[in-house]
């Protein structure tokens, strides 16, 4: 594969150079690619305006455009400045705030640089990075790590070492190029060194060193280029978490695994970290089971409710129907009267019409309920004799 004007494959110059060299060459290809490719340095564009605008007249703006990001950190960690190859022969010329801001050419990209301690590196180190990228259309940023001497002397203890800070940097996304050991104030020859145009840094002043502000001189000499801080975000405020919680986070690590002894923890407080934990295993215990307890008692509550509505359906429905059968004017009734009305037509004798001749027509027998228990008295002497027994005789016109 050829990459470039040279006609150097990667593979034949990866054999033969070291990797200071390796990334030049590549970094050089590269802008030859994107010149090969015809990709204008700064666009020129007439605007014709239908109604004039506010001074009434047709301008011809140079309008910035976004270049593609041709250094190495797009794919791989930035490289570190000792380590790149710099052609010193052309003479550094810093471009001004107006020229950044237009564009400057592929080959030539705005320099801005911007320092930190970058300790517990977090998203708002990273917005202020991101910041300092998206200053101009074409920037390469320069990032200064202060080492771990430096930053002890000037400004405290860091969580992490130098080589840490260092690592954690080069892998941020918007950093083209990093500055081992920087320097706390920025010197003429530091800036001439690394063709630094502009400085980013949030405005407010920082007083170090002795100094108000120690990017006074950088300042008046308008190489400033101000940034955001990212409010409720920093290692200040990360470190005071840990010490605010102190106990919760070496409970955590002696959970974990990590020795008293690592975690510089004594015997005694070992054991009451111990404890401590146990206690609120069981408090969790208890808590689940509470809150166990009171979905139990929910669930109970509300199928009693369904069940006790049910019941009340129920019951109104048996009542309903209870009173249909059997209340005043229930079914029940209109029965016994159609029942009672049959019964006393059906023992009632038939009156014989008064015209038809009389013959003698034995009485028919007297009808007994059949849970009559009554005994007929018994009969005088010397008349003729019935059965004394219960009559329970019907008469012939009732069997028909």
């Amino acid at each position: 594969m050829r990459v470039g004007a040279s006609g150097l494959s990667v593979r034949q110059e990866a054999g033969s150079l070291p990797l200071t060299a390796l990334r030049e060459v590549l970094y050089q290809q590269s802008i030859a690619l994107m010149e090969a490719q015809s990709i204008t340095k700064t666009i020129s564009r007439k605007r014709r305006k239908d109604v004039a605008g506010p001074n009434g007249t047709t301008d011809e703006d140079h309008v910035p455009i976004k270049v593609a990001r041709h250094t190495m950190g797009v794919r791989e960690p930035a490289p570190f400045s000792d380590e790149l190859k710099v052609d010193r022969s052309n003479t550094y010329r810093r471009v001004s705030m107006e020229e950044a801001k237009l564009g400057t050419p592929i080959e030539r990209p705005v320099r801005v640089y911007a320092d930190g301690i970058f300790d517990l590196f977090h998203s708002g180190h990273a917005r202020a990075l991101m910041q300092a990228k998206n200053l101009f259309p074409n920037t390469h940023l320069i990032v200064g790590v202060c080492s771990d001497e430096l930053t002890h002397n000037l400004k405290g203890f860091t969580v992490m070492n130098e080589a840490e800070r260092y690592d954690a940097v080069q892998h941020c996304r918007y950093v083209d190029e990093v500055v081992r050991n920087a320097p706390w104030t920025l010197s003429p020859e530091f800036l001439e060194k690394h063709r630094i145009d502009f400085v980013a840094h949030d405005d407010i002043p920082y007083s170090s060193a002795g100094s108000d502000d120690v990017y006074k001189h950088i300042k008046d000499a308008g190489m400033f280029a101000p940034t955001q801080r990212t409010e409720g975000i920093s290692t200040s405020d990360i470190i005071t978490r840990i010490v605010r919680d102190y106990d919760v986070y070496v409970r955590r690590n002696l959970q974990r695994g990590y020795t008293a002894k690592e975690l510089n923890v004594s015997f005694i407080n070992e054991k009451r970290f111990n404890l401590q934990e146990r206690v609120d295993k069981v408090k969790k215990k208890v808590k689940d089971v509470e809150e166990k307890s009171k979905e139990f008692v929910q669930k109970v509550e509300e199928k009693s409710i369904d069940m006790i509505q049910k019941w009340e359906e129920k019951s109104r429905e048996f009542i309903g129907n209870f009173l249909e059968m059997f209340g005043p004017e229930g079914a029940l009734k209109h029965m016994l009267k159609e029942g009672k009305g049959r019964m006393l037509q059906a023992i009632s004798p038939k009156q014989s019409p008064s015209s038809s001749p009389t013959r003698d027509r034995s009485p028919s027998p007297s009808f007994r309920w059949p849970f009559s228990t009554k005994i007929s008295p018994p009969a005088s002497p010397g008349r003729h004799s019935r059965p004394t027994a219960a009559t329970y005789d019907i008469s012939e016109d009732e069997e028909d």
